[in-house]
């Protein structure tokens, strides 16, 4: 056989993937998604912790939030997955039980807080220190000033890469799978890795490569779409509205006297 044809064989058999399609919608999907919209939101809460503490002016604060960063986005996400999985898993057995979705949240979650921290950190520091001054001015506390003034606007500034990051995790989330994983507990690629395994081919993994692409090429455009619209406001909904528009800019009534 050519190499074509045996790619084919290999990745196409749409009778493969129609076997395996109600599996990765029913069980698979919802598996997946829980996973990394859990490690999201908890990582985006711990994130938050890490970018204040590494801004903070004490030390005792400054430093752990570096060392933890450090060490978190250095170790590879399986190795982590396996250290908080299996190294906590006598604790979890008594806890919850046999479920290893509580482990491998709470790893997901502590990777992403390293990296979700240096976002927020970014996105605090480039707010202009005349926002804090300003608002200091106006009689807020530090506290208030940066939870109501400057933590909003350098969300918003780094909405695109916190988004990146949820990407990242959707596609984390598949290395739960060392855990162990029962039947109803299995996600998308786990799901395609056993059909894989099971009928001598991988039409089932490529379908749950289609699945991660449906979930996050829509994703990522959505919130391009958001980020143009915190940044440029809403546009003119008609050609005509041009001409107020100019008439509002600065110097347009001078413009049109001369």
């Amino acid at each position: 056989m050519d190499p074509l044809s045996t790619l084919w064989e290999t990745f196409f058999d749409w009778d493969s993937m129609r076997e395996a399609l109600p599996e990765m919608l029913t069980v698979g999907l919802p598996n997946t998604l829980i996973l990394a919209i859990s490690a999201a939101l908890l990582g985006s809460v711990l994130g938050m912790g890490l970018a204040v503490a590494g801004i903070s002016r004490t030390r005792w604060l400054r430093w752990p939030a570096r060392v933890y960063t450090d060490v978190f986005r250095g170790l590879p996400a399986a190795a982590t997955i396996l250290l908080i999985g299996v190294g906590l898993a006598p604790l979890g057995m008594q806890v919850w039980g046999p479920n290893p979705y509580p482990l491998g949240i709470l790893a997901l979650s502590l990777i992403a807080a390293a990296y979700i921290g240096e976002i927020f950190r970014s996105g605090i520091q480039s707010v202009e220190a005349a926002q804090l001054e300003g608002a200091r001015a106006l009689g807020f506390s530090w506290g208030e000033a940066m939870r109501l003034v400057i933590v909003p606007q350098g969300i918003r500034r780094v909405l695109p890469a916190w988004v990146n990051q949820l990407i990242a995790l959707i596609k984390d989330s598949s290395l739960v799978y060392f855990l162990g994983l029962l039947a109803s507990q299995r996600e998308l690629f786990r799901i395609g890795q056993d059909y894989a395994a099971n009928t001598g081919n991988q039409s089932a993994l490529l379908l749950a490569g289609l699945f991660y692409l449906a979930l996050t090429v829509p994703l990522t455009h959505a919130v391009n779409w958001i980020d143009r619209r915190l940044r440029h406001g809403r546009q003119a909904a008609a050609p005509g509205d041009d001409d107020d528009l100019d008439l509002a800019l600065p110097g347009a009534a001078g413009g049109s006297q001369r």
